[in-house]
């Protein structure tokens, strides 16, 4: 579908105005090969054809109702009528880069107030006006503690998400940053405490909280063992997990960082998110990004304003902390906005209901011949099980009878072909649940009778 604008009429006096006598011309400039001689564009489209169209498009959508329990890194939550409605006003919605100051109040107060939730739910002391997505987030924080510790190396956790852990050796390989990681513990699947011995010339130790597969970490010990060797400790959490989990920062983490998409921003087919990261005061002028100021005007008034702007459009290229110029403001803005309108006591509820369904699926699910968990460690709202057979198999059956039972993780490793990473949000009613297992039983059975 596309929409052009232009007449043939349009085009003619744009061309007279240049001084060429047409498109070929205009373009002979580029070299041939790389011209194409036409875009392979379809016929135009009525409004009301092209609505049909989208209506045809959005019923392919896998993620429908209740029925999913994708997870990985991108959740399926209710999102208040009240979010859309009011990320959608003019002034967010079309609001520009707050450089000056003066006529960007309304946005500016917005950010610092993005800022006030992610400090008061991480524990730590500044953060700043949001990142891209949560993998550039955990990117940025590894980089930070380099530049804070003038180390060259950084320890991962096996827990962190593949893509995020892709992301970190991409940012890592410009500068030539040794980037290891540790495998996890058999059995419980969390981090292993590592010794001083091993980390004492790194940077930072980033674990995630919960992992990958669903475990929750002892971020107490891991801080313990990162300070123990000179080392900053990041967390890269999950939001929600905030309600329940002590924060990182005061159980000792120096950096948070993690993924908002779980905070009033639909699934979108992975995006457009938004990453946070925090940190203590002490690090922040290694902070990469804006960061909102609240101050007074010369009649004494509270207002907001850019501070300790050392981005590469501000600073000497090789002094910048990063080449992030910008933050994703309408996304973070829906995250503050969600936050406010559930509180603390709502958090808490949503965290305890998601937590809660996820223990009763999984327990269930256990029961059945060859299900067994994949990890024994304690986990959140997900979980990986181990299968009798190909979790991709398994999934394809499962989304013949209309569910979506999770992610197979054979996508990221051939060692985890029979493993499926299944995610509860408040989303899956008890009814879902039991849909779910009822939909295991047969597709168990049907594999059953078709190896026999």
């Amino acid at each position: 579908m596309s929409y052009l604008a232009l007449t043939e009429t349009d085009r003619r006096l744009m061309m007279e105005s240049i001084g060429v006598s047409s498109i070929e011309e205009l373009f002979e400039p580029i070299p041939a090969p790389l011209r194409l001689n036409a875009l392979a564009l379809p016929p135009g489209l009525t409004e009301s054809e092209t609505r049909a169209k989208l209506r045809r498009l959005a019923s392919r959508n896998r993620v429908s109702g209740s029925t999913s329990f994708l997870g990985a890194g991108c959740y399926q939550h209710s999102v208040p009528a009240a979010v859309s409605a009011l990320v959608a006003r003019s002034e967010f919605a079309t609001a520009y880069t707050p450089y000056q100051a003066e006529v960007s109040q309304g946005t500016l107060q917005a950010i610092f107030e993005f800022q006030s939730v992610i400090c008061e739910l991480t524990g730590l002391d500044v953060a700043n006006a949001s990142t891209y997505d949560g993998s550039s987030a955990a990117a940025e924080a590894a980089l930070m503690a380099l530049r804070a510790t003038k180390r060259r190396r950084i320890v991962c956790s096996g827990g962190l998400h593949p893509e995020t852990l892709k992301v970190i050796e991409t940012y890592a390989s410009g500068p030539g940053i040794s980037v290891d990681t540790m495998g996890l513990e058999i059995g419980t699947g969390r981090t292993p405490i590592p010794s001083p011995g091993n980390i004492d010339d790194c940077a930072a130790v980033l674990v995630q909280q919960p992992n990958f597969f669903g475990v929750i970490e002892d971020v107490a010990a891991l801080v313990q063992a990162a300070h123990s060797a000179d080392a900053l400790l990041v967390v890269i959490q999950h939001p929600l997990t905030l309600a329940l989990l002590e924060a990182p920062g005061k159980l000792g983490a120096d950096i948070a960082a993690g993924e908002l998409q779980a905070f009033g921003n639909p699934m979108s087919f992975g995006g457009a998110t938004a990453g946070y990261l925090a940190c203590r005061e002490q690090h922040v002028r290694q902070l990469p990004g804006r960061i909102v100021g609240q101050t007074v005007d010369a009649g004494g008034r509270t207002c907001y304003a850019l501070t300790l702007q050392a981005r590469e459009q501000h600073i000497r290229r090789a002094k910048a902390t990063s080449n992030i110029c910008s933050n994703q403001a309408l996304n973070a803005l829906a995250a503050t906005i969600y936050v406010a309108l559930l509180g603390p006591q709502g958090l808490a509820e949503l965290a305890q209901i998601c937590l809660e369904r996820a223990h009763s699926l999984q327990a269930r699910l256990c029961e059945l011949p060859g299900i067994s968990p994949f990890f024994e460690g304690p986990f959140f709202n997900e979980f990986a099980l181990r299968l009798p057979g190909d979790a991709g198999d398994f999934a394809t059956a499962m989304r013949k009878l209309g569910i979506d039972p999770g992610v197979p993780l054979g996508r990221f490793s051939p060692d985890l072909a029979n493993i499926l990473l299944v995610a509860v949000t408040e989303e899956n009613s008890p009814a879902d649940l039991d849909s779910f297992v009822a939909g295991a039983e047969t597709a168990l059975r049907q594999r059953g009778a078709a190896e026999r």
